[in-house]
């Protein structure tokens, strides 16, 4: 099949923003700038602000998905582990 092209299956545009954030850090861990920008606390909208003032096309979705994805790589152990630091914060916060 000589001259035939092959095409590529269509895009996921979720997977490319995706890629977007983990250039982003990647970038941030090479630049002292962005480093210390994100060391300091910051809303979700001052984030995905530095993002894209950074040139990375970045939003509220694909730092959702960024975080379903780490907490898929983690151990069943780690999870529990997270869920009674949780649910030890509600006990102090709600007190009865």
């Amino acid at each position: 099949m000589a001259g035939t092209a092959v095409r590529p299956g269509p895009i996921d545009p979720a997977a490319v923003s995706l890629e977007q954030l983990d250039a982003f850090v990647a970038a941030s861990r090479r630049d002292p700038v962005l480093q210390q920008q994100l060391q300091q606390p910051l809303e979700l909208a001052e984030f995905l602000a530095l993002a894209r003032g950074a040139g990375y096309g970045v939003d509220q979705a694909d730092v959702i998905a960024a975080q379903a994805r780490a907490e898929q790589a983690l151990s069943d152990e780690e999870l529990q582990r997270r869920a009674g630091e949780e649910a030890r914060k509600l006990r102090h916060f709600i007190q009865a």
